[in-house]
């Protein structure tokens, strides 16, 4: 069994930055790939990026990519979702997950197994 605590969300004015972090129990979160993904109200929780349990490989949205950086470090049980230039459309409340590397696919919210409880990322405009 692996927790999942997220951190770091809060109220920002469009064209700031936040740093969402991810932080493990357990010893296995280096095993698993880990995602972010995001939920704005009314509205479907929607994939936003993840990365492979190395830390060599990630995928983004489009609509994030230039803007949202997903690291890890392994060795703290700890992954990262630095957010640059937000926009008030990127308001929402942000999940991480973990899934195993190699099952289903890395944008497919069902096929992650462990979820944390949010963080709220609000985007003034």
């Amino acid at each position: 069994q692996v927790q999942l605590v997220e951190s770091g969300g809060g109220l920002v004015q469009a064209g700031g930055s936040l740093r969402l972090s991810c932080a493990a129990s357990g010893r296995t979160f280096a095993l698993y790939t880990l995602g972010w993904f995001r939920q704005a109200p009314g509205k479907e929780r929607e994939f936003v990026a993840t990365i492979n349990w190395t830390g060599s490989s990630t995928y983004y949205v489009d609509s994030v990519k230039g803007r949202f950086t997903i690291s890890r470090d392994n060795a703290k049980n700890t992954g990262y979702l630095q957010m640059n230039s937000l926009k008030h459309e990127d308001t929402a409340v942000y999940y991480c997950a973990l899934k195993q590397p190699g099952y289903g696919l890395e944008f497919n919210l069902n096929d992650y197994r462990y979820w944390g409880q949010g963080t709220q990322v609000t985007v003034s405009s």
